[in-house]
């Protein structure tokens, strides 16, 4: 069995990677957070709380969300552009 590495353990590389990946993750999930929470109900595929939940999970829940949980701009204009004609 492979013994558990400790911080001291690491190279100096591999902290920077750590520091980096931590910051990256970090950064996705508090920007979800906040587009979760500026947007309102009807600009959501799905339930607003479902989302805030998935985004907790990792890398993958924020790159999600932004992929598939907002309703696109050209689905929310697309009503006023019909009202125009």
């Amino acid at each position: 069995m492979m013994k558990k590495k400790k911080w001291a353990d690491l190279m100096p590389v591999q902290k920077i990677l750590a520091i980096v990946a931590g910051t990256i993750q970090i950064g996705l999930l508090v920007s979800a957070l906040w587009d979760i929470q500026r947007r309102p109900n009807d600009e959501f595929r799905g339930n607003k709380w479902v989302w805030t939940a998935v985004v907790f999970i990792n890398f993958i829940g924020p790159i999600t969300y932004f992929l598939f949980g907002r309703v696109p701009d050209s689905e929310l204009l697309a009503p006023l552009s019909e009202e125009a004609k």
